[in-house]
């Protein structure tokens, strides 16, 4: 059974959702915009969103976006346009799947449970007791629900923004991140400073990681990756 999070600004598709999740064994909470979507968020801890694009409030992809800062639920994208442009947006803010309108809720149960599938085989990463995400290797380990790092059992005492840049590595584990993707999605889409900024933070972050800093692999001309 997963815990779901419903977020669309129509009473009537949650309810269809929700009736076919429910009827797999899968226990719905609902959303009717994005800003309560990342409310409850904040309070509870899922298995996997299913997030409209297009609400008041809070559109789905800046809700995704907070969402991403303390959770790395897997998020299935809803849409009534289809539009190239928005499956990349999407994508690039760690989107796991898209769906366009009108679909049937068949398919959405589908590709519902093939995100789970994969999440699953994912072994670094669990959902402890109390539901938090916790990724762990060797003595290194993270709580991305807590914001809370261990290493070789004594937590870790960090800045904000070394939180935010570890986690989001984290989330892209073995993938090669450039450096103008990581300013953007860890500094803001709005970010035109300095990228030394960047090197600075890895550099403090290294010195946090300690013995485990070597999981930060630099890509020469490119920018970082997370080897999980």
């Amino acid at each position: 059974m997963a815990r779901i999070l419903i977020c669309d600004d129509e009473p009537g598709l949650r309810a269809v959702i929700k009736r076919y999740a429910q009827f797999e064994g899968h226990e719905v909470l609902e959303a009717g915009d994005g800003m309560e979507a990342v409310k409850i968020c904040n309070k509870e801890s899922f298995d996997i969103i299913i997030m409209d694009i297009m609400m008041p409030e809070l559109n789905g992809f800046s809700a995704v976006k907070e969402i991403r800062k303390s959770q790395d639920t897997p998020v299935l994208m809803l849409s009534a346009k289809g539009e190239e442009y928005d499956k990349v947006l999407g994508f690039e803010l760690g989107v796991d799947d898209y769906v366009v309108k009108p679909f049937s809720s068949k398919e959405v149960m589908l590709r519902i449970n093939a995100i789970l599938r994969r999440m699953s085989k994912n072994t670094n990463a669990r959902k402890d007791e109390a539901g938090h995400i916790v990724f762990e290797k060797d003595g290194f380990t993270a709580d991305l629900t807590a914001y809370k790092v261990f290493i070789d059992g004594v937590q870790a005492s960090m800045a904000p923004k070394e939180y935010d840049l570890l986690f989001f590595l984290i989330r892209n584990k073995n993938i090669a991140i450039p450096r103008e993707k990581i300013l953007s999605e860890v500094w803001g889409f709005d970010y035109y400073g300095d990228d030394r900024t960047l090197d600075t933070h890895m550099k403090l972050l290294r010195k946090s990681l300690g013995p485990y800093a070597h999981f930060i692999t630099t890509l020469r001309g490119l920018g970082y990756r997370f080897d999980g």
